[in-house]
């Protein structure tokens, strides 16, 4: 088998278990493998550390599949998937919502995987070299564990390029119905369109966070801008929200959101097509305001490099949003960029409390939905961060 022999002094990360083995670390890989194929990762000395994946073009060079001295084989995967699915099992979310994640990358021991379940059909994403090296058994292993016979692709993320990967979308086994799939989640409906919309087609790990917005929108006057496809919009009405305003710059998106509320005989809300920061801005020209706000925007920072930037986006449209809120008023505020951790996130919200000068306490501090767990030994799994804040009066 192919090894990769690291630096010396540089196995620290690999003993603490941490997935990742970047290209700084490594002293040479010998017998060049595929890409996506197995090595064994080694330390200085020739002491075996891990089972990797192999990512030549990627900086992340290696993503550990196990470190134990076992085969990476068929068995392995399965071993892996039916774990996954059983922590699902375990944390009763099939109970409220027919659309989960089964399977979720690194924290779930199978790095570049993601499997999200909508009704009867699988969504998989495939991120690296390693998952798209061993996708056909996994996609067959997944219909054995779930007993589900459709499963379509959505491997069409930027980063696979970092991989040297191309886009695949379509169908990867068996037959999907006509487009949208409809779901159910916490009694309500949504249509899903999983071969176009963001991620695999819906915001699954906003599920706890919008069942929260719900508790809290009774006659409230509400605004939930980045609204996508009516998530939290649907959400509001269904919690008595006295009116909704839902703003998104995607029209077919907002299509989406119609049919979504349409679906559950829900008030119509106004929803408006727009620039997001353009119409907040409108909005403090026009005075209005608002008793619950919602910012849910895409990711501003996939990387670290960007976070200066994705700063001062989070930082603009928090300030704007505490201007538009009204006093005792509440701020759901959200941001899933990968480089801006939680810490960060604070820091901006409170910057932008302080500049729109109004004072505020974090009432609630959110994360995403259970089946998107974080592995202890993979802190970058928690990538959404979330704070409920409340306006003083």
């Amino acid at each position: 088998m192919a090894s990769l022999i690291l630096k010396p002094g540089r196995e620290k990360s690999v003993l603490r278990r941490h997935p990742w083995i970047f290209s700084g670390a490594v002293e040479r890989v010998d017998k060049e493998p595929a890409s996506g194929a197995t090595l064994d990762v080694l330390s200085f000395n020739g002491d075996f550390l891990a089972r990797a994946a192999y990512s030549p073009l990627s900086q992340i060079r290696a993503r550990v599949w196990t470190f134990d001295d076992e085969p990476i084989d068929a068995d392995f995967f399965r071993k892996r998937i039916r774990s996954a699915l059983a922590a699902r099992r375990a944390l009763h979310i099939a109970d409220d919502s027919d659309a989960l994640r089964l399977v979720h990358a690194e924290s779930d021991g199978l790095p570049g995987l993601i499997v999200d379940r909508y009704a009867d059909a699988l969504v998989l994403q495939s991120l690296t070299a390693g998952s798209e090296f061993w996708k056909e058994i996994i996609a067959d292993i997944l219909l054995e564990q779930t007993g589900l016979k459709n499963i379509y692709e959505r491997s069409d993320a930027d980063v696979r390029e970092l991989e040297g990967l191309t886009p695949h979308i379509g169908i990867l086994r068996g037959t999907i119905p006509n487009f949208p799939l409809t779901i159910t989640e916490h009694g309500l409906k949504f249509n899903i369109n999983i071969s176009e919309g963001h991620k695999t087609g819906f915001y699954l790990d906003q599920r706890a966070n919008r069942q929260r917005a719900r508790a809290l929108a009774k006659d409230k006057d509400v605004l939930d801008c980045f609204c996508y496809t009516g998530g939290f919009t649907v959400n509001a009405l269904a919690g008595g929200a006295k009116s909704v305003v839902s703003v998104d710059s995607s029209a077919d998106a907002l299509g989406l959101g119609r049919e979504n509320v349409s679906l559950n005989g829900l008030p119509e809300p106004e929803w408006i097509e727009a620039d997001i920061f353009q119409r907040l801005r409108k909005f403090r020209d026009e005075r209005r305001s608002f008793d619950l706000i919602v910012l849910d925007p895409p990711k501003f920072a996939p990387t670290v490099s960007q976070v200066d930037r994705a700063s001062r986006a989070y930082k603009d449209i928090n300030l704007l949003a505490f201007k538009l809120l009204r006093p005792g008023g509440i701020l759901f505020t959200f941001s899933c960029s990968g480089g801006v951790d939680a810490n960060l996130f604070q820091k901006i919200v409170a910057g932008a409390a302080l500049d729109a000068n109004v004072d505020a306490q974090i009432a609630e501090h959110l994360s995403q939905a259970a089946d998107h767990p974080v592995s202890l030994n993979f802190p970058e799994g928690a990538y959404l961060k979330g704070l409920v804040c409340h306006k003083t009066i």
